[in-house]
């Protein structure tokens, strides 16, 4: 089966990166009559707008810039952050590991600075629903601005001012994953909203954490496979004969635990 190749421009509003010779990336969000200025040249965002994904534009004292539509990762890495961002090496195995899938019911806490809740959203689709517990009205505010200037209104979004460890609202529901201090306090409330077969998932960068929150999840009584791991990441330089690791690497980020519920 073949796919009709579909041209997607750049249009008002819309979040793109420019990338320099070191590719480099600078973000921008783009708006009718507005000038763009870096390093002392300029460029108008309506010489911009109506361009395709992958165009070289030049500036206005001739430097030549790649202008992208991001990644999900590259979005994450360079949006306005309310809270610390999971890193996208994390993002990825938190969707694996906790088996997110289009038209799944999605339990998260909280909401920071958008970056998992998209991912979320894009994993669950739109037959699915995220519900986001999130206490601190300033994250969720630049938390929402960064998923609007990726996928547009999320419909499939709902957002609660609510503290999840006073207890979950909704019943039935595939998954929980929480990314906040103190998840053992939500243990019991997830044992009771998830259904049979519902996995549990928490992100926590100690192991003093991770500790305390296998032992709530023992105590719950209706947990089985609990597991933890970790995620390093190490990119490697590949340049004609030298192919060797990068002397930097992205270690230690975080412990990522996953439980499954079933019938007691």
């Amino acid at each position: 089966m073949g796919y009709d190749n579909v041209v997607m421009k750049f249009a008002e509003g819309e979040r793109v990166h420019f990338i320099d010779r070191k590719e480099r990336h600078y973000p921008l969000t783009l708006r009718r009559g507005k000038v763009f200025q870096f390093s002392g040249e300029t460029i108008a965002h309506d010489d911009i707008i109506g361009r395709e994904d992958g165009t070289t534009v030049t500036f206005s004292r001739g430097g030549p810039f790649i202008v992208i539509r991001p990644t999900l990762s590259e979005h994450i890495l360079k949006m306005p952050r309310g809270a610390q961002v999971i890193y996208p090496k994390d993002i990825g195995m938190i969707l694996i590991c906790g088996d997110v899938y289009p038209g799944a019911t999605v339990v998260e806490a909280g909401i920071g600075s958008g970056g998992l809740t998209m991912a979320l959203l894009r994993g669950v689709g739109e037959r699915g629903v995220v519900i986001s517990y999130e206490i601190r009205e300033d994250f969720s505010k630049v938390a929402l601005e960064n998923i609007r200037s990726l996928l547009g209104k999320a419909d499939n979004l709902i957002l609660r001012h609510q503290d999840i460890c006073e207890g979950i609202e909704e019943e039935g529901v595939d998954r929980v994953i929480l990314d906040l201090p103190e998840p053992w306090r939500v243990a019991g409330h997830a044992a009771k909203v998830l259904r049979e077969g519902g996995l549990f998932l928490c992100y926590l960068p100690t192991t003093l954490q991770v500790s305390r929150a296998v032992e709530a999840l023992k105590a719950a009584g209706v947990f089985i496979q609990i597991e933890t791991i970790e995620t390093l990441l190490r990119t490697w330089h590949v340049e004609e004969n030298s192919v060797r690791p990068d002397h930097r690497m992205v270690a230690h980020t975080g412990f990522i635990t996953t439980a499954r519920k079933v019938a007691r």
